[in-house]
């Protein structure tokens, strides 16, 4: 099915779903939202993927400043700790009150493979640890290029695999967004591939499932999308890629196998240059019988859903149910 029959069939329905009919007509935009499009596009994220050059300056830069990933805007009522596990930084929050009987929420975070979790992140993290009342997991995975998606995906899976075995009876779920959400996805087809148990649930927030960036229909969408551009996507995927071509799963996992993943919930707006892959993803894992919910929202950009605007309000009620 093509993507323009998928997308006129879910009327951009919020709580839109492949695999039925949409509820309702998606409303317009918010006014907060269109002001939200306006002030990305004054911002320098664009211009850091506008090409190639423009990516391997950025990460030249990064590689002469320490590396910054403290815990920065959890808000209140939120613990944490941190230890180490293969190696990595790995953060743990948890509600101050008691976490006794708490389900588990390992988060992936994005910024294309080569940029550090933000205080962004954090808040989101913070708002899921109090509202939800979950224990939440924080990988501090390495960057690319010193580190690549051949490592990088094995690790991760081990990581939620020794999540998975200590969490006992708890819900444990996977939630990612851009480059983390591609990353979960790549390592729950890396455990089903390795005969480990998926957690409970995957939530994909505007996923990276392709690096390659090669449809002629992003073209258009890349010139409303007010943070994405193509070259610097595919210059990012390639420094990821390492040695691995970038059609390769763990750098693509559009490319993998859907059969007996976990059920998705996946976010994804129509300002968003990568959102055929999700509308694509939607469907693969439909045909294979994979439960999955699709939300897509016109007019949205990426990462929408961690965005203090309605739309990403809204959003993040649907993650705290599925992740409480």
């Amino acid at each position: 099915m093509s993507v323009a029959r998928i997308v006129s069939a879910l009327q951009f329905c919020p709580g839109g779903c492949v695999s039925g009919p949409p509820a309702r007509r998606d409303p317009s935009p918010s006014l907060q939202s269109r002001a939200f499009n306006l002030l990305l596009r004054r911002l320098p994220y664009k211009q850091q993927l506008a090409s190639a050059e423009a990516v391997q300056a950025h990460v030249q830069k990064l590689a002469l400043q320490p590396a910054s990933f403290e815990p920065t805007g959890l808000g209140r009522g939120v613990e944490v700790t941190l230890t180490k596990m293969g190696g990595w930084p790995v953060y743990y929050t948890a509600p101050a009150s008691g976490h006794e009987g708490c389900n588990y929420v390992m988060f992936l975070h994005g910024g294309g493979y080569i940029n550090e979790i933000v205080p962004a992140h954090w808040r989101f993290i913070g708002e899921m640890t109090r509202k939800a009342r979950v224990c939440c997991v924080v990988p501090i995975y390495p960057l690319a290029p010193r580190a690549t998606a051949k490592d990088v995906v094995p690790a991760t899976a081990e990581l939620l695999r020794m999540l998975l075995e200590d969490a006992g009876t708890a819900k444990v779920t996977v939630v990612g967004n851009s480059a983390g959400a591609g990353l979960a996805l790549a390592a729950c087809q890396w455990l089903r591939d390795h005969g480990h148990p998926q957690p409970s649930r995957m939530v994909l927030i505007s996923p990276a499932a392709d690096a390659s960036v090669s449809r002629p229909e992003q073209v258009a969408i890349a010139a409303r999308d007010p943070i994405q551009d193509i070259p610097g996507i595919v210059e990012a995927g390639r420094l990821y890629a390492g040695e691995l071509d970038i059609g390769h799963p763990f750098v693509s996992p559009l490319n993998g196998a859907f059969r007996a993943l976990a059920p998705m919930t996946i976010f994804a707006g129509t300002r968003d240059l990568l959102y055929p892959d999700s509308v694509d993803l939607a469907e693969k894992a439909r045909a294979v019988g994979a439960p999955v919910e699709l939300h897509l929202l016109r007019e949205q950009p990426h990462n929408f859903a961690l965005m203090p605007t309605p739309e990403g309000r809204r959003a993040r009620a649907i993650i705290l149910r599925a992740v409480a």
